[in-house]
């Protein structure tokens, strides 16, 4: 009995590819880094519950996503990525709907107490994130199944996180203050943008096979590498702007993180076709992570 529930847990473990969960994490940190570097102080309930409200939409975000492709047929046994639970028959499409909806549920009763702090731009950042969280994979047109998808992950896992946990951290912050959250909610956006490109490209002939237009299909091979590229570098740009905007001026030791960064895009151009593209997502992901960490480092000390 006590196996059958940790095989069981495992499995829904996967589900929630925990792997690449730091992209809802990350903005949510920095955001709380700068409005503690700018204002001495923060929020901290709020901080706590946006970050499991982030988690929530995100790990939603996954369960529905495993569900409706496998519904789709698109989670075919040509898949070179992990392995999708729905798809290999581990779970049912129901429950892993449920468990999405379960997630997405909690991410709004939290979101309760943040509107409560924060007002209606907090509310309305919520709504639109569970909505597009549940419309990526739903839908006549899914946003997974379109050019947009990077942009989605831009607003969402980038900009909107970061903001709002400024928003939230400050009880009353000024229209100029919010450069710098901006400025550091661009910069994860991006690297979060390369995670799904990575995740794009690597499936980009079965999602081709199976009627989706991303941005990968859409460039090709070459182009999707040079995307990638620039997606990578294009965050390290961003610190010396974010530096002039704090009043702490350490937030260039995030550069630190380049040559990670560095070694990911020269990966992405000689990793042939295949699996090999699990690993270059999961370390693109950990690059965002490490960058948000020197990044919050920089801002606080």
């Amino acid at each position: 009995m006590k196996r059958n529930l940790m095989e069981r847990w495992k499995i829904w473990l996967l589900a929630c590819r925990p792997r690449t969960l730091t992209l809802s994490l990350a903005p949510v940190a920095v955001g709380a880094a700068l409005a503690f570097s700018e204002h001495g102080g923060l929020r901290w309930s709020a901080v706590v519950v946006a970050l499991l409200a982030s988690a929530l939409i995100q790990i939603g975000t996954n369960l529905h996503n495993d569900a409706a492709d496998s519904l789709r047929g698109a989670d075919g046994p040509e898949r070179i990525g992990p392995k999708r639970v729905t798809a290999a028959g581990l779970l049912a499409a129901a429950s892993v709907e449920r468990g999405a909806a379960a997630c997405f549920a909690g991410a709004a009763l939290g979101g309760l107490y943040l509107v409560f702090l924060g007002g209606w731009p907090i509310l309305t950042l919520g709504l639109l994130s569970i909505l597009c969280g549940w419309l990526y994979s739903s839908g006549p047109r899914p946003i997974s199944a379109t050019p947009f998808g990077e942009i989605f992950v831009i607003a969402f896992f980038g900009l909107g996180a970061t903001c709002g946990t400024y928003w939230l951290a400050v009880e009353r912050p000024g229209h100029a203050a919010f450069l710098a959250p901006i400025v550091a909610g661009l910069a994860l956006g991006l690297f979060a943008a390369a995670v799904l490109l990575v995740n794009n490209h690597r499936d980009r002939v079965e999602d081709a096979r199976n009627g989706r237009r991303t941005l990968a299909i859409l460039l090709g091979p070459q182009g999707s590498a040079a995307l990638y590229a620039a997606l990578m570098l294009a965050p390290f740009s961003l610190l010396l702007p974010l530096d002039a905007l704090l009043p702490s001026q350490y937030t260039l030791v995030a550069l630190a993180a380049a040559p990670l960064s560095l070694w990911l895009i020269r990966g992405f151009f000689h990793e042939p076709p295949g699996p090999g593209f699990n690993l270059i997502l999961a370390q693109t992901a950990q690059c965002q992570a490490l960058f948000a960490l020197l990044l919050c480092l920089g801002a606080v000390f």
